[in-house]
């Protein structure tokens, strides 16, 4: 990126750089409620409670902030599958906020627990990327109906631990859990 960066800079200072031909500067995320030291302490503490803040029976209220305290302004949670009709896949993008809007309707009906049974965690300096595979339950007790990896991309800025982007995958009988994501006991 830094190559392509230099190579194009010549063009971009001969193009007008009025502001009147510039499009408006993104508006800034609000910035996220504080966090519970112990949630962003670490990569798994940050995963553990992005998994514990969804989790609950069907009328519980989640803790919302707590959920939003978790995410670098500007992340992204991204659920992708097959789709319903006329084959090929999905990925669609959401804010926190417009995932809350999504799920707080669900939750309100149906009780929800998702819980991390293994884990494949990289990291190079202040980047982390975790394979988190998850079982859905409905009830603790219950079996899974649903299996899948969520990819977190977390982010340490000196201070504290981000999510910048959940992107996740349920599994299918067409596309199974690779055995190298699953828990030794599987």
């Amino acid at each position: 990126m830094l190559v392509l960066g230099l190579a194009l800079a010549p063009q971009l200072r001969a193009q007008d750089q009025s502001k009147s031909q510039m499009p408006p500067a993104p508006q800034a995320a609000p910035a996220p409620p504080a966090a519970k030291p112990a949630d962003v302490a670490s990569p798994d503490a940050i995963v553990a409670a992005a998994y514990e803040v969804i989790s609950g029976p069907a009328g519980q209220v989640r803790d919302w902030d707590r959920h939003r305290s978790l995410y670098l302004p500007g992340a992204r949670l991204v659920p992708t599958g097959p789709k319903k009709e006329g084959g090929g896949f999905f990925a669609r993008t959401l804010t926190p906020d417009e995932y809350v809007a999504r799920a707080t309707p669900i939750f309100e009906k149906e009780g929800f627990y998702e819980k991390e049974v293994s884990q494949r965690m990289e990291r190079y300096g202040n980047i982390v990327q975790v394979f988190s595979t998850y079982e859905s339950r409905h009830d603790p007790k219950e079996a899974p109906f649903a299996r899948g990896i969520n990819s977190f991309q977390l982010f340490f800025d000196g201070t504290r631990w981000w999510v910048v982007t959940v992107f996740w995958q349920a599994e299918t009988a067409e596309n199974p859990i690779p055995k190298e994501f699953l828990p030794a006991a599987h």
